[in-house]
């Protein structure tokens, strides 16, 4: 209670940049709705107020998603009402089918582009359902809602890139460094074992994929902006070879026998130390002695492949260094890789959209059946919040927060809209009315854990108080837009609690398919980009997996462990087709034939009989490298072979132990 009480008494000077901000573009755009004389201004009002950002580019970014789903969606919208409005019953179904897709697509697409089929959604029920009585005015409504969001738009952009502007693109230069850091940390850790560096792996992970979704943001911020957001990228894949690296040298350090680990435990410290305290100079001698050491002759396999794994780790430090300082600079990598992938769930996202769809056409039957004029804003709100939270895993919890605020903004707009407005005239008068709710109310948006229920108490605001140059006060009319504003959302709500996907293990298993085919996958994919791919999709599962973990039972917690199984294999998968890459030459023939049998081993997935599956292939694999000219990323490949059969047994063997076959 003390620290929302303290986000409107002592506000931080950034929340009041914010709402200071948003409230001079939310009454510029409602100045020129009226001085244009647009048909219902609150929309150009409203949209400010949707589209703001904290920071300049993140608002440009939703601008245009906004505008482009804006843009779509009334074509769309004038199609629709042309085909189908002689027949409601057929309107709504095609309107609730429309919603259920726009909804399954912004749960794939899972970027920033999101939002625009977000909107798509929702937008068509703006435009269509206060008019389906009359279909005619179908074009005019809809040129009249694009204009007044368009307007909103431009108003909200122009006001964020003038006043006190804050650029995504400096920002991300923080955040860039602590993921770095957060990444060398995670690698340190990586090397004093296998349950040490699964300890600060999930934070580094999450710290990699936070900063590449400001990458689409910063891409907006002129020439600048586009550079970091290209270094980013770059940034992104050596962070995720540095793990990478760590790991693999970690688990090839269980390899070895007691004495050989006594006798290279002088080499890790030192990159250990090397690593807790980066130094260009020292790492490019590190990375020659420990290069030198392991071509000395006489010395055992495993010592060989370990003195490479951490000669390895040494150098993609560097790498990471250099990538970090292009970002800090602004320069773009001139082998920029593509951005970070993430697991798409093609049956999730079907079940949200269903979950949308049956929710309007649920308000749909009780419209037609009971003939209220107002439960067309029934429906209008529930495909606004279906829109907006029916991809969200914890939706139910965000509706309540947008019912939470509708019930603050009803006392509120009855008073400024029904008590105070009625004896006020001029615009100056209206903005004051206006604006002290609305900047309180922007001021607890500036707040994350109170920006729900702040965002749904401006939004109603204004629609209940609905400035507009004919003003109309009718109490019948405030009360039943609000009885339909509790209905639409009440059961939005109701339908984000009851139809969900809350089975871990039926989940835990979905994310576990989908590894096997990536892992298979891996074997033939191109290796440009391979990193951010596979790492960004592996980033993505092990944090569901992190999330459904406390919810399994004992039996079935060990997804976690076959999450971090086929990253620890797709890892060894990276390097040995990297070392192969690197290689003077390669047996390219029998590289072939060996990653055909290898995507159809991992593509089957690991059970307790079928843990020596690899053996036969990895074999002769090993046979044609070692007819080769001696060279060390062919000694290399050929440890990261060993490794990759060993870690596939390791996984095998444990189905047995925990659940069985997977």
């Amino acid at each position: 209670m003390r620290d929302s009480l303290s986000t409107f008494v002592a506000p931080h000077p950034a929340a009041l940049q914010f709402a200071a901000k948003t409230l001079l573009a939310g009454a510029l755009a409602l100045w020129c709705a009226f001085r244009f004389d647009l048909e219902q201004p609150q929309w150009a009002l409203m949209t400010a107020f949707i589209v703001a950002q904290p920071l300049a580019g993140m608002v440009v970014q939703k601008g245009l998603a906004r505008l482009l789903g804006t843009l779509i969606v009334t074509a769309l919208s004038v199609l629709f009402m042309a085909l189908f409005a002689q027949a409601p019953w057929l309107f709504l179904l095609v309107m609730a089918l429309w919603l259920g897709l726009c909804t399954a697509a912004s749960t794939l697409l899972r970027s920033a582009w999101a939002y625009s089929f977000v909107l798509a959604g929702y937008t068509v029920a703006i435009i269509c359902l206060p008019i389906t009585g009359k279909p005619l005015l179908v074009f005019d409504e809809a040129v009249a809602r694009c204009t007044e969001i368009c307007l909103g738009i431009l108003c909200s952009m122009a006001v964020s890139a003038v006043l006190w502007p804050q650029r995504v693109e400096q920002a991300v230069v923080q955040q860039a460094r602590a993921a770095w850091q957060g990444g060398v940390q995670a690698a340190a850790a990586a090397l004093q074992g296998r349950a040490a560096g699964r300890q600060g792996l999930l934070e580094t992970l999450g710290r990699i994929v936070a900063v590449d979704a400001q990458r689409e943001h910063a891409w907006f911020e002129g020439s600048r902006g586009r550079q970091r957001a290209r270094g980013l990228r770059a940034l992104t894949r050596e962070l995720l070879g540095l793990l990478r690296l760590a790991r693999g040298a970690a688990r090839q350090w269980q390899q070895l026998d007691q004495g050989q680990a006594d006798g290279l435990r002088a080499w890790l410290d030192e990159v250990r130390t090397l690593l807790a305290e980066p130094d260009a100079q020292r790492q490019e001698a590190l990375y020659g002695r420990l290069l030198e050491a392991s071509q000395a002759p006489g010395q055992s396999l495993a010592r060989q492949y370990c003195l490479g794994r951490l000669a390895l780790v040494v150098r993609q430090l560097g790498r990471a260094q250099t990538a970090l300082g292009a970002v800090e600079r602004g320069e773009a990598p001139q082998d920029a890789p593509p951005p970070l992938s993430w697991h798409r769930d093609v049956q999730t996202a079907a079940v949200y959209g269903l979950r949308s769809c049956l929710t309007l056409l649920v308000l749909s039957a009780f419209w037609l059946a009971t003939g209220w004029p107002a439960a067309s804003g029934a429906l209008l709100l529930a495909a606004v919040v279906c829109s907006l939270f029916a991809s969200r895993e914890n939706a139910d919890l965000i509706g309540m927060a947008f019912m939470r605020g509708i019930f603050y903004a009803l006392p509120v707009a009855f008073f400024v809209g029904q008590v105070l407005l009625p004896q006020w005239n001029g615009f100056p008068l209206l903005c004051l009315a206006l604006g002290v709710p609305l900047f309180f109310g922007l001021l607890a948006m500036a707040k994350p854990a109170l920006a729900g229920a702040a965002t749904s108490f401006c939004l109603h605001f204004i629609v209940l108080c609905a400035p507009r140059n004919d003003m109309v006060y009718d109490v019948a009319f405030f009360l039943n837009e609000a009885l339909a504003m509790l209905i639409g959302v009440g059961c939005a709500v109701l339908a984000l609690r009851l139809i969900v996907l809350r089975n871990p293990v039926w989940h835990g298993r979905r994310l576990l398919k989908a590894t096997l085919d990536d892992l298979a996958r891996l074997c033939s994919r191109s290796l440009g980009g391979a990193e951010n791919w596979f790492g960004g999709r592996m980033a993505d599962r092990l944090l569901q997996l992190a999330r459904f973990y406390p919810q399994l039972p004992e039996g079935g917690r060990s997804r976690w462990d076959d999450g971090i199984d086929s990253l620890d294999l797709g890892d060894e998968l990276l390097h040995l087709r990297a070392c192969l890459a690197a290689a003077p030459s390669a047996p390219r023939q029998a590289e072939r034939r060996f990653f055909e049998e290898a995507g159809a081993v991992l593509r089957q997935g690991p059970a307790p009989t079928r843990g020596e599956a690899l053996e036969a292939p990895a074999q002769a694999f090993a046979r044609a490298l070692r007819d080769q000219p001696p060279a060390v990323e062919l000694s290399l490949a050929e440890a990261a072979l060993l490794q990759l059969t060993h870690s596939w047994r390791h996984w095998c063997a444990r189905q047995g132990e925990n659940h069985g076959a997977a």
